[in-house]
Formats: C-alpha cells, structure tokens, sequence
C-alpha cells in the first residue's frame, strides 16, 4: 500500500526544515513497512485529509474538513475533524485529534501505532 505526502524543501546543508515553506511543496511516496504495518501510510492519508477541502478529493467526497469556511464565520471545524478520526480510529491503536487553543484552527493529533510508537503533531486545518 502506498500514498503521497507533501513535504516542503530542506535547507542546503539538510540540517532542518527552513522556517517558511521555500518555492513549492515536494511530494514524497510513504510506503508500507517491511514488516508490513500500513500505519505511517494511513497518518499520512490522515494528515493530507485534514489539509482537503470539503468535497475537494475526486474519489472520496466524505474526505476533508471546511476549514477556510470555518475561518470566515468563526466557528471551528470541530465536527469534521470529529467525523475524519472516527473515519480513522480503526487504523491505529489509539487516536486522539483535539482543538489546540490559538487563533488558526490547528488540531493536535496524537497516534500510537501497531507497534507501540507514539507520535504527535500538530496540523493547521
């Protein structure tokens, strides 16, 4: 199983991640794992839906949040997101994607994999 993942330019040296995104997104193909778990395949699936637009996936009208409508009426996407983890519960161990408190709709997503790895991250919608 494989999907794509946008993932923005590293500096010259490769050291870190610049603080602004530098010309246009790159796409990297995420795998699954030679023991053959899907999880990271699936987060990444995850974290690109969060990033769609309502309606904006040609295969799967379900997928994606209204985030920029979200925006301008001032009341975050709270039930989308809900809808996109129950969507994705299935997929890991443990899911959790909770509203952090700032200005931008940003959820938290906290994961623990098959094989017992935690993650978390944070995702603007």
């Amino acid at each position: 199983m494989r999907t794509y993942g946008r993932i923005f330019a590293l500096n010259p040296d490769g050291s870190r991640r610049v603080p602004q995104p530098a010309g246009f997104p790159q796409w990297a193909q995420v795998s699954t794992d030679a023991n053959g778990f899907d999880d990271y395949v699936w987060l990444t699936t995850l974290l690109q839906c969060l990033k769609l637009g309502l309606g904006e996936s040609p295969f799967w009208a379900n997928y994606g949040i209204p985030a920029r409508q979200s925006v301008a009426q001032q009341i975050a996407p709270d039930y989308y997101v809900a809808r996109t983890q129950q969507q994705f519960a299935s997929r890991f161990a443990n899911l959790v994607v909770a509203r952090e408190s700032s200005q931008v709709p940003t959820y938290k997503i906290n994961v623990t994999t098959h094989q017992g790895v935690k993650i978390a991250t944070s995702v603007p919608a």
